[in-house]
């Protein structure tokens, strides 16, 4: 009763004034820990950008700092001037666009066999492409290697595009995912006179979409930063992505020796970055907020 006495005598108000300044601090601590971790992952990329326009000199003597008033644009130039970018960013386009178009067609279908029809060996071949997910990626390099090289396809877009376009996890995924489609609203549609790709396209694809999404935002930015199978399959500059072209800008700057021109390469390599990461950023801006619902769309089922 006592107890009882003393908390009603605090009166409500009393009683959430403690708790709400004990949230609070836990708030601004909370917060002040993620801009802490925000700072540490975004100082990299604020010191890249920073030294795109800083001297050459400056990027070696005082890597650091960063004075706005002498900004220059030389890197830039040097850049665009020495460096086939452009066409490799155009390169990287092309094999990110069908590439991907590959993988979000071939993909949904692959799992909706897999979660929605019964067919010999089901489980056995659905087992077979998980334990493909345990291959690492040097295992099959030689293997297709040589199988490019007999179809004469070394130095060209389709040895970048067709291996590898469709990959297990994104069956994996598409299979889990319309595994949770009720069979009823498939049954329907069959009563309707639909056919299979009828159904797919018409029940399970617009139940899908945040889903594919979220696939096509992680699979084209793997697409884009793709650097082991671009480098072995293609020795041309013809045919050059961004991955292998800022590769090869990295080892040069390593393999030079002190001096101007190890200054001007590390004001080229720091631009190229520059450049090569504007696309990505505006792909994530674009597609973060179907990215966002794709990943959550599992939890709220």
């Amino acid at each position: 009763m006592t107890a009882t006495a003393d908390i009603s005598l605090d009166g409500p108000g009393g009683l959430r004034r403690p708790a709400t300044a004990r949230s609070r601090i836990r708030s601004l601590l909370g917060y002040g820990a993620m801009l802490l971790i925000a700072v540490l992952f975004l100082y990299p990329l604020f010191w890249m950008i920073t030294s795109s326009f800083k001297p050459g000199a400056t990027i070696l003597n005082n890597p650091l700092s960063f004075n706005p008033f002498h900004a220059t644009l030389h890197n830039w130039r040097d850049m665009f001037a020495h460096v086939p970018i452009v066409r490799a960013l155009f390169n990287t386009a092309v094999v990110v666009v069908f590439k991907g178009a590959v993988l979000l067609v071939f993909a949904p279908l692959a799992g909706y066999g897999f979660a929605k029809f019964a067919f010999p060996f089901k489980g056995f071949l659905f087992g077979f492409v998980l334990l493909t997910l345990m291959l690492p990626t040097l295992v099959l390099i030689i293997p297709l290697l040589l199988e490019m090289s007999q179809l004469g396809w070394i130095n060209t877009f389709q040895a970048l595009i067709l291996p590898g376009a469709i990959d297990a996890f994104s069956v994996f995924w598409m299979r889990q995912t319309i595994s949770q489609i009720p069979d009823e609203l498939l049954d329907a549609a069959r009563i309707d006179g639909a056919g299979p790709l009828r159904a797919f396209r018409s029940v399970v694809v617009p139940i899908l979409r945040p889903a594919l999404a979220a696939l096509a935002v992680l699979s084209l930015f793997n697409i884009y930063n793709d650097l082991v199978w671009p480098i072995v399959a293609i020795n041309d500059q013809q045919h050059q992505t961004l991955a292998v072209l800022l590769a090869g800008l990295s080892s040069n700057v390593s393999g030079s020796q002190a001096g101007a021109s190890s200054a001007d390469l590390w004001g080229q390599l720091m631009a190229a970055c520059t450049f090569a990461t504007i696309p990505t950023v505006l792909l994530f801006v674009l597609l973060q907020r179907h990215f966002i619902r794709g990943l959550l769309a599992g939890s709220s089922r």
